[in-house]
C-alpha cells in the first residue's frame, strides 16, 4: 500500500515538473511580449520584463493590421470548420453505416490519402482555385483549406455509426422518416462528441494553417489571416521580436479559450473514437 502511494506520488512530480517544462516556452513568449526588443534578445530565459510594454499589444493590432487579420481568421475558420464537419459527418456515415461495392477501395484510397504531404498538392490546388475564380478572396481560402481529405475525421465518424446498433435506423425509417432526415435528426445528434472532436481539431489546424492563406493571398496583402500575418514583424533588415510574440499571444488566445471551454467533449469523442 504504502509502496503504491510512492509511485503515486512520484508519478505526479514527475507529471508537475513536465508540465512546467512542456509550458514555459509559451509562458516565456507571454512575458516577452512586454518587452523591449533589445531585452527580449538580452535576458535570456528571464521572465519578468523590466517595464511593462503594453504598447506592443496596440502596435501589433493597429499598425500590423492585426484588427483586419482577426476577421478574417474568425471568417476563414468558422466557415472551414462547418464545411468539414458536414462533409466528414457526411462521408463517415456512408462509409460506416452503408453496403456498396467498392466500399473497401475506397476505404484504402482514403486512407491512402492520409500520407500525402499537403505541401505537395499546393500547386493544383491554387490552380484549381483560380480556375473557379476564386483566386483573391476569402472564399477561395475557405474552399481551399477545407478540401482536403480529412481522414482522421472520416474514420472517426465511419467508426462510430458502424458500431450504432441498427434498430435506431429502422425506428426512425418506420416512422416515415427519409434518409436526409434520419441522418441529420438521428445519427447526427447522437455523434456529437465525434462533432466536438472534429471541431476543435479542425479548429486549432485552420486557425494556425499558414501555407493555403500564404499562397492564396500573395498579390491581395488585406486578405491574410493571423498565421501569415506575423510576416509583418519581419522587416529588410530587422526583426520586432518583441511585436512578434504579442502578435503570436493574440493569435493563440482564442484557441486556448475554445479548448479549454471544449475539452470535456474533446475527452469524450477522443475516448468514444478509441473504444469504437
Amino acid at each position: 500500500m504504502i509502496a503504491t502511494k510512492t509511485a503515486r506520488t512520484t508519478i505526479h512530480v514527475f507529471l508537475v515538473i513536465f508540465g512546467i517544462v512542456w509550458i514555459y516556452p509559451f509562458v516565456w513568449m507571454v512575458f516577452s511580449s512586454l518587452k523591449t526588443n533589445k531585452e527580449f534578445l538580452t535576458s535570456g530565459t528571464k521572465l519578468m520584463p523590466e517595464e511593462l510594454r503594453w504598447e506592443n499589444y496596440a502596435n501589433a493590432w493597429v499598425t500590423a493590421n492585426f484588427s483586419g487579420y482577426f476577421v478574417n481568421t474568425v471568417i476563414f475558420t468558422v466557415a472551414t470548420v462547418l464545411i468539414v464537419i458536414v462533409l466528414s459527418s457526411l462521408t463517415g456515415y456512408a462509409l460506416g453505416r452503408i453496403d456498396f461495392p467498392g466500399k473497401r477501395v475506397i476505404m484504402i484510397c482514403v486512407v491512402a490519402i492520409m500520407f500525402i504531404p499537403k505541401g505537395y498538392t499546393i500547386i493544383p490546388l491554387f490552380k484549381l482555385v483560380s480556375a473557379m475564380g476564386l483566386d483573391n478572396s476569402i472564399l477561395g481560402i475557405i474552399v481551399a483549406e477545407s478540401s482536403g481529405a480529412h481522414v482522421l475525421f472520416i474514420l472517426m465518424f465511419a467508426s462510430f455509426f458502424a458500431n450504432l446498433p441498427k434498430s435506431v435506423e429502422e425506428a426512425a425509417e418506420i416512422d416515415g422518416a427519409g434518409f436526409l432526415t434520419v441522418f441529420s435528426k438521428v445519427m447526427l445528434p447522437l455523434s456529437m462528441p465525434i462533432v466536438a472532436t472534429t471541431a476543435i481539431m479542425q479548429f486549432i489546424w485552420t486557425w494556425s494553417s499558414f501555407l493555403v492563406p500564404l499562397v492564396l493571398t500573395i498579390s491581395k496583402p488585406e486578405l491574410r489571416t493571423l498565421a501569415v500575418g506575423m510576416q509583418n514583424f519581419v522587416q529588410t533588415y530587422s526583426i520586432d521580436f518583441s511585436g512578434m510574440a504579442a502578435g503570436a499571444t493574440i493569435s493563440l488566445l482564442p484557441v486556448m479559450i475554445i479548448f479549454i471551454i471544449m475539452q470535456k467533449y474533446f475527452i469524450e469523442g477522443v475516448a468514444g473514437a478509441v473504444k469504437s
